[in-house]
C-alpha cells in the first residue's frame, strides 16, 4: 500500500510525499524477514526512491539518491539500477573517476550490449566524450565475439563523425567492409542503420557541393551490396552516385551507375529522370523525349513505395519542371518544350501549369524572334493550343484569398495580351485571327471590367466577327452558314459590351455601332434573314449617316449568296439623295449610284417589262442626264456609252414587242446621249440613225392602222 501511494505521488510529481511513502514501504519490508516481499521488490522500491530524489533536486539530495541506488544494487543487482547510478553521478557532476568506476561496474555485471550503448550515449549527452569513447572501446572488446557487435561499431562510427573525426570514422567503416567479406557481417537492422548514416553524410557533402567526398560516402554504402543484387534502395544509391559523377563531369561512370539503377528499378520516375539528364548532356534529343514520356506515364500508373510518397506531393510535375530547366541550361529548347508540355498535361496544380505555359509561350516567341519575326502557321497553332489550355486552367483556379484572385487576374491579363498580339500577326489567316481574338476576349472576362478591358473586349469581338465574315467570303456558299452564325454571335455579345461602354463615357467619335450594323447586315443578308431590313432601318435612324455606309450596304445586299435588290435600291436612292445635297457633289459617286440603280431596275427579258418599272428607270436616266449636263468634261465617256446602250436596247426590246410609242421614247432617250459622246459620237450616230428612222416609220404605220381601224 505504501509503495502504491509512493508511485501515485511520483506520477503527480509530489516528490516529497512520494519519498516518504517509498521509504515507509522499504522500512516495512525490512521489519519481518518472514513476510518480506523479497530482495528484488525491495531493490525496485529503492530504485524508484533514488529516481524521486534525482527528479526532486539532485544537488540537494545527491547523497540520499546515491545511497538509495547503492542499497538497491546490494539488494539485487539489475541493469536498470547500475544505469541509474551512472545517471545520478553524471547529474550531480561527479568526477570522472567515480563515473568510470560506475561504468566499469556496469560492464562487469554482464549487462546486455544495448544497456552499454545507452550508457555511451548518456556519457556523450553529458559531455563526457573521453569517458564515452574509452568505455565504447572497452565495450567493443568485451563483446568482440558477440553477433551484436555491429551495433557498437556503428555507434562508434556515428560518434566519431559527430565529433568531426572523419579519418578515424572512415577507418572504422573500411574495417567493417573488410569484416563484411570475411565472415563478420552486420545484422540487417544494423546494416540499415549504417547505410542511413553513410547516406546522410554523403547528402550533406552534396549540399555543400563537395561532390567527390559525397561520392566516397556513397561508395562505402555500395561496398555492402553484392554484384547483381536487385533492390530498390540500390537503385536509389546508384542514382545518387550518378548525380555526384555528373557534377564531377564523369559522364561514362554516371551512365554505368544509371544503367545499374535501371536494372534494379526500371519503373521509378527518378531513374527515368536520371536517364533524361544524361540524354540531355549527350544532346540525345530522342532519348530525352522518351525519358520525359516515361516520367509522365509512370506518374499516372502504379508506383514504387518511394515514388508514391513523393508523387503524392506533386514530385512528378516538379521533376518535369526541373527537366525543362536542365534542357534550357543546355540550350535544348525543343526538349525543354516537350518537358513543359508533359508537365501541363499531367500536373493537377493549375498555378504550376500556368507558370509552365508562360515559359512555353516565351519559348515560342523567342523562336519567332530568332526567325527575324517571321511567324509561321505552325507556331501560331502551337500558341493557340497553349492559350486554350491557359484559358481552361485560369477558369479552374478557385477564387479564394485576395492573393489568389490577384494571381488569377495577373495570369489572365498576361495571356490576354499574348492572344491579342498574336492575333495582330494573322492578317493572312482569318481563322487563326478570329481564334486569337476570341481567346483574348474570353481571358479578359477574368480581369476587372474597367474601361480599358471593356474597350479590349469590344475590339476583340469586332475583329472576331470581321474574321468570321472574311472566312465566309472565301468559303463555298454551302459552307457559309456556320461562319455567319458565329459572326452573329460575336456581334450580339459585342452589342452588350458596347452598351456598357456607352453608359460609362463619351463615345461620340467611336464608329463601333456603324461597324456592328454593317457586319450584322452582311451576316443576316447572306443567311437570308428577314431581319436584315430592320438593320438597314437602324442605320437610317442614325444621326449623320455616312454615304459610304449606305453604298457598302447596297453592295452587301447583292453580294452572293445575298439577294435583296429592293434593299439595295433603297440604300442607293438615299445615298444618291445625300450626294446631291452636298455643297460640292461627288459626280463620280453620283454616277455610280445611278448606274447601279439602272442596272438593278432595267428589265432583263420580255417577261420583266412593266410600265411601272420603266417609269422608275426613266427617272434614273433623267438624273444621269442632269449629272452629265452639270459636268460634261468630268463624266467618263464609257459610262455615257453604257447609258446610251442600255436605253437604246430597252427601246429595241419594246420595238420587238410592238410597243412602238414606248420604243420611240426609249430609243430617243438613247439618241439624247449621243451629243455627250466624244470621239465615239460619229460612229454610233451613223449606226443608230438608220435604225431610229425605221422605228419612227414603223410608229407612223402603226398610227395610220389605228386610224383606219377606227
Amino acid at each position: 500500500m505504501c509503495y502504491n501511494f509512493g508511485v501515485d505521488s511520483y506520477n503527480m510529481k509530489k516528490y516529497e510525499e512520494s519519498s516518504f511513502w517509498l521509504s515507509q514501504s522499504y522500512d516495512i519490508g525490512k521489519m519481518n524477514i518472514k513476510y518480506s516481499p523479497g530482495a528484488e521488490v525491495q531493490a525496485k522500491v529503492l530504485r524508484l526512491l533514488a529516481t524521486v530524489y534525482l527528479k526532486w533536486d539532485c544537488q540537494q539530495f545527491q547523497e540520499k539518491a546515491l545511497n538509495a541506488v547503492n542499497l538497491a544494487n546490494k539488494e539485487s543487482v539489475h541493469p536498470s539500477g547500475l544505469y541509474l547510478k551512472i545517471r545520478i553521478l553524471l547529474r550531480c557532476g561527479a568526477q570522472d573517476d567515480h563515473v568510470r568506476a560506475g561504468v566499469t561496474e556496469l560492464l562487469e555485471s554482464e549487462v546486455p550490449l544495448e544497456v552499454c550503448l545507452s550508457t555511451v550515449k548518456l556519457l556523450m549527452a553529458e559531455d563526457r566524450e573521453t569517458l564515452a569513447f574509452d568505455y565504447l572501446k572497452r565495450v567493443c572488446q568485451h563483446f568482440e565475439s558477440s553477433p551484436e557487435l555491429g551495433s557498437a561499431l556503428v555507434l562508434h562510427i556515428e560518434l566519431l563523425l559527430q565529433r568531426g573525426k572523419e579519418l578515424l570514422g572512415k577507418q572504422k567503416i573500411e574495417d567493417i567492409i573488410t569484416g563484411h567479406y570475411t565472415g563478420k557481417q552486420l545484422s540487417p537492422q544494423t546494416l540499415t542503420c549504417l547505410h542511413l548514416l553513410l547516406w546522410d553524410k554523403a547528402s550533406k557533402n552534396f549540399e555543400t557541393k563537395n561532390f567527390s567526398e559525397a561520392l566516397q560516402w556513397y561508395n562505402y554504402s555500395l561496398s555492402f551490396y553484392k554484384a547483381g543484387q536487385m533492390e530498390p534502395n540500390l537503385a536509389k544509391l546508384q542514382r545518387n552516385r550518378a548525380s555526384c559523377l555528373l557534377q564531377l563531369q564523369q559522364l561514362d561512370k554516371a551512365k554505368e551507375a544509371i544503367k545499374e539503377a535501371a536494372r534494379c528499378d526500371p519503373n521509378s520516375i527518378f531513374t527515368q529522370f536520371s536517364v533524361y539528364k544524361i540524354a540531355v548532356l549527350e544532346n540525345n534529343v530522342e532519348k530525352a523525349a522518351e525519358a520525359v514520356k516515361a516520367i509522365a506515364a509512370l506518374a499516372q500508373g502504379p508506383l514504387t513505395s518511394e515514388d508514391r510518397l513523393l508523387v503524392a506531393e506533386n514530385a512528378a510535375s516538379n521533376l518535369l519542371s526541373l527537366a525543362a530547366q536542365i534542357a534550357l541550361e543546355n540550350e535544348q529548347q525543343d526538349t525543354a518544350m516537350k518537358a513543359l508540355e508533359s508537365l501541363c498535361e499531367h500536373s493537377k496544380d493549375e498555378a504550376q501549369v500556368l507558370t509552365a505555359l508562360r515559359c512555353l509561350v516565351r519559348l515560342v516567341l523567342s523562336t519567332i524572334e530568332k526567325a527575324s519575326g517571321e511567324i509561321g502557321h505552325a507556331n501560331l497553332d502551337i500558341l493557340l493550343s497553349y492559350l486554350k489550355m491557359a484559358l481552361q486552367k485560369v477558369s479552374q483556379l478557385s477564387p479564394g484569398p485576395s492573393m489568389a484572385v490577384e494571381q488569377r487576374t495577373e495570369d489572365a491579363n498576361w495571356f490576354r495580351k499574348i492572344a491579342w498580339n498574336s492575333a495582330l500577326q494573322c492578317e493572312s489567316s482569318p481563322d487563326r485571327m478570329r481564334d486569337f481574338f476570341l481567346f483574348s476576349y474570353q481571358l479578359s472576362q477574368f480581369c476587372p471590367p474597367d474601361r480599358a478591358v471593356l474597350m479590349g473586349q469590344k475590339t476583340c469581338l469586332l475583329m472576331a466577327a470581321a474574321a468570321s465574315l472574311e472566312l465566309c467570303r472565301k468559303s463555298p456558299h454551302s459552307d457559309q452558314t456556320e461562319q455567319l452564325t458565329q459572326a452573329l454571335e460575336h456581334i450580339q455579345i459585342c452589342w452588350e459590351v458596347w452598351k456598357t461602354l456607352k453608359a460609362s463615357g463619351d463615345n461620340s467619335k467611336d464608329p463601333t455601332n456603324i461597324l456592328l450594323l454593317l457586319y450584322e447586315f452582311e451576316a443576316r443578308a447572306k443567311l437570308n434573314d428577314p431581319k436584315v431590313e430592320t438593320v438597314l432601318e437602324s442605320v437610317l435612324e442614325l444621326d449623320n449617316v455616312e454615304i459610304k455606309v449606305l453604298e457598302t450596304m447596297a453592295a452587301l445586299a447583292m453580294e452572293p449568296p445575298a439577294h435583296f435588290p429592293l434593299l439595295c435600291k433603297k440604300a442607293l436612292r438615299i445615298a444618291l439623295s445625300l450626294h446631291r445635297k452636298q455643297p460640292q457633289a461627288d459626280l463620280a459617286h453620283c454616277s455610280q449610284c445611278v448606274h447601279s440603280l439602272i442596272q438593278l431596275s432595267l428589265p432583263s427579258g420580255v417577261s420583266d417589262v412593266e410600265a411601272r418599272v420603266l417609269e422608275e428607270v426613266w427617272g434614273y436616266y433623267e438624273e444621269a442626264l442632269s449629272i452629265i449636263t452639270a459636268a460634261p468634261e468630268d463624266f467618263p465617256e464609257m459610262e455615257i456609252l453604257w447609258l446610251l446602250t442600255r436605253a437604246w436596247n430597252t427601246g429595241i426590246l419594246l420595238y420587238s414587242l410592238a410597243q412602238y410609242p414606248e420604243a420611240e421614247r426609249w430609243c430617243g432617250l438613247g439618241m439624247s446621249f449621243l451629243r455627250h459622246l466624244g470621239s465615239l459620237q460619229e460612229s454610233y450616230q451613223t449606226q443608230m440613225s438608220g435604225l431610229y428612222s425605221e422605228v419612227l416609220d414603223r410608229l407612223d404605220k402603226a398610227k395610220k392602222n389605228l386610224i383606219m381601224e377606227e
